[in-house]
């Protein structure tokens, strides 16, 4: 193979969902249509590289020019409720949600010994600032729920509680539109353990 090809190949392959295959796939598609494909996305991941970065506030994407970020910045958004997530991707799927109408902080990352990913790494001297400048009442925990996400809800939690506001997590249990028969142990552990009392 052809060394640029090989060396797009290489690069497509590094990003998530991406397998070699696919990957391969790709740059043979992307070279094959040069105005159609290759042209476009060379133009967009160039924009992308120019334009966006991360909200000096929230730590979210946003673009230059706009710091702080449209959310921060949105009265319609309740300011004294704050989502702790641990990437900037992870705010694109709580917005589709619809159910958050807080501002969000970025942590970026987990704690993670393995990564040697400690609490110096992460915002969260940033985050205890926001709760000093700001009326926040209420912070939720948006994080995973494995072990190291787990960790890090527990190191926040106690930090949080010193400043007085409201700590909750991201309730556990079973997936929209699933049943008992296709749950994990855990999961089922889980969702009793978080069970909701509605009657």
């Amino acid at each position: 193979m052809l060394e640029p090809i090989a060396n797009l190949e290489r690069a497509l392959a590094k990003l998530p969902g991406l397998g070699r295959r696919s990957a391969a796939r790709a740059a043979l598609a992307l070279v094959r249509e040069k105005a159609h494909l290759l042209e476009p996305l060379a133009q967009a991941l160039q924009a992308a590289q120019a334009e966006v970065c991360c909200c000096s506030r929230c730590g979210a994407f946003t673009v230059k020019g706009r710091d702080p970020c449209a959310m921060c910045t949105d009265p319609l958004r309740d300011g004294g409720m704050v989502c702790v997530v641990e990437e900037p991707a992870d705010i694109v799927n709580l917005e589709s949600s619809g159910a958050f109408r807080g501002r969000y902080h970025v942590l970026g990352g987990k704690l993670s010994p393995v990564k040697r990913m400690g609490p110096e790494k992460l915002r969260i001297a940033e985050l205890e600032k926001r709760l000093a400048e700001e009326n926040v009442g209420e912070v939720l925990l948006a994080l995973s729920t494995d072990m190291e996400g787990d960790a890090t809800a527990g190191y926040l939690g106690e930090i949080l509680a010193r400043h007085g506001v409201k700590v909750s997590r991201l309730a556990f249990g079973l997936p929209a539109d699933s049943g008992i028969a296709y749950s994990d142990p855990l999961t089922l552990r889980r969702a009793i353990n978080n069970r909701l009392f509605t009657f």
